[in-house]
């Protein structure tokens, strides 16, 4: 059989939403606004496609650092090295203190 390499390999488990978390998502997570220093949680939503971070990235937490057309630009660590992550603001969800 053919070795398959797609963005969401090995993604099962960790993309499935729970029973009564799906259908259409409202509209309020594809409008919302972060500040720049803002802290963010990266929880990809599987029923959208575009604009998904890696799934590596999945859980992590980081801060907002900048915006790119209706993307997020958002910096985590990885490791001992700061990445920056380009997300759709479907896929972030802002960090509660």
């Amino acid at each position: 059989m053919a070795l398959h390499n797609g963005p969401r390999k090995k993604t099962r488990y960790k993309f499935k939403k729970d029973l009564r978390k799906r259908g259409v998502l409202p509209i309020t997570t594809v409008i919302q606004e972060f500040d720049m220093g803002q802290k963010v949680h990266i929880v990809c939503e599987p029923s959208i496609q575009k604009g998904m971070p890696h799934a590596r990235f999945h859980g992590k937490t980081g801060s907002v650092v900048g915006r790119r057309g209706r993307a997020w630009l958002v910096e985590i660590y990885d490791g001992n090295k700061m990445k920056t992550i380009i997300s759709r603001p479907q896929h972030l969800k802002a960090q509660q203190y």
